[in-house]
């Protein structure tokens, strides 16, 4: 399958307003693809419609092939929040031994996704007493113990220093090259250059869905914020 997932013709009212209008596009398997946009401009209902938790959605949303949230794409599809999926007065594996049985996922798959994040030797170690980017990861690690085909993170590296981003974007990209799929949401533009793919929003419309490389040469820019600006003015003229 080369699209994970696709949107025809997908709206979203709130109230009475629109914060999607008319988005179509695709989710290429085996890519980071990076959903950038300001606060509000509808990239969290752009993931909960992926994840089939959005209310009052019109048009279509196909995930590997099926209906967004059917019920067999349970642990096929993982959706990580901005909001912390983690107990502070557990440690790690207790963490995730208790998200592994709500889901089902192999006894197994503790010591994998420990191993994946880099968290083995932090196993025993209550999440209060965790640095940022290492509870960060935690909540990866429990996004992927299904051993999903897409993970949708919402601002994971959101309130990060730039060495713990780049230690975060290196297992995204080690996850890629297995063959699964991250749509990643941001709000910092310089992340669009470590994504394979970027759809940017704004005011709720799909503005981009392209490489870097191919936006800044469409808008004669330097940088991914450039090109945004560039798009989001011509978006409003």
């Amino acid at each position: 399958m080369s699209d994970v997932a696709s949107f025809t013709g997908v709206s979203v009212r709130r109230g009475k307003a629109t914060v999607l209008s008319e988005v179509n596009l695709t989710l290429p398997a085996g890519q980071i693809i990076g959903l950038l946009g300001p606060s509000g401009a509808g990239k969290s209902t752009i993931m909960r419609a992926l994840v089939g938790v959005q209310s009052k959605v019109s048009g279509t949303v196909s995930v590997l092939g099926l209906p967004a949230g059917s019920a067999s794409l349970a642990t096929r599809v993982a959706y990580s929040t901005q909001a912390s999926s983690v107990f502070d007065d557990l440690n790690v594996r207790q963490n995730l031994e208790f998200a592994r049985t709500m889901i089902g996922a192999p006894a197994e798959r503790v010591d994998a996704v420990l191993g994946e994040v880099g968290l083995t030797e932090y196993a025993n170690q209550k999440v209060e007493n965790l640095s940022g980017g290492q509870r960060n990861r935690v909540s990866l690690a429990i996004a992927m113990l299904g051993s999903p085909e897409l993970l949708i993170l919402d601002e994971p590296t959101v309130g990060l220093d730039p060495v713990l981003r780049a230690e975060i974007w290196t297992i995204f990209r080690q996850l890629a090259n297995t063959g699964k799929t991250l749509l990643v949401s941001s709000h910092v533009m310089d992340e669009a250059e470590r994504c394979d793919r970027l759809i940017f929003v704004r005011d709720g419309r799909v503005i981009a869905n392209d490489t870097l490389a191919n936006i800044l040469l469409t808008t004669n820019s330097t940088s991914a914020e450039n090109a945004f600006l560039a798009l989001a003015r011509k978006q409003v003229a």
